[in-house]
């Protein structure tokens, strides 16, 4: 499957619990087609005490979504994204407008 956003992408969460919320893409896991999303899909998680938390306890992080819950923000629209060929270069570009991205 062709992965069309990348690293770095703004984007909104089209489905689940966190339907609506939008965040910028800081990783992407090709293997699994998830990605995680900078502020959404926060999860607890319980961590013993070591030399780099003394303290342990409980630490908040982003979790992964799957790919097909998430849509390219285009301003304020959400836009799918296609690819083309320019000259020599594949380009990405936003259905909605037809502008490369």
């Amino acid at each position: 499957m062709k992965l069309k956003i990348k690293s770095g992408d703004t984007v909104r969460v089209m489905a689940g619990d966190h339907k609506g919320e939008e965040g910028k893409v800081v990783t992407i896991f090709p293997n699994k087609n998830r990605a995680i999303v900078e502020g959404v899909n926060m999860i607890s998680k319980h961590s013993k005490p070591s030399a780099q938390n003394p303290q342990g306890g409980i630490v908040k992080k982003e979790a992964s979504i799957h790919i097909s819950n998430l849509m390219l923000l285009e301003g304020d629209n959400v836009t799918k994204v296609g690819y083309r060929v320019e000259g020599d270069k594949k380009v990405r570009f936003s259905k909605k407008s037809d502008k490369a991205i």
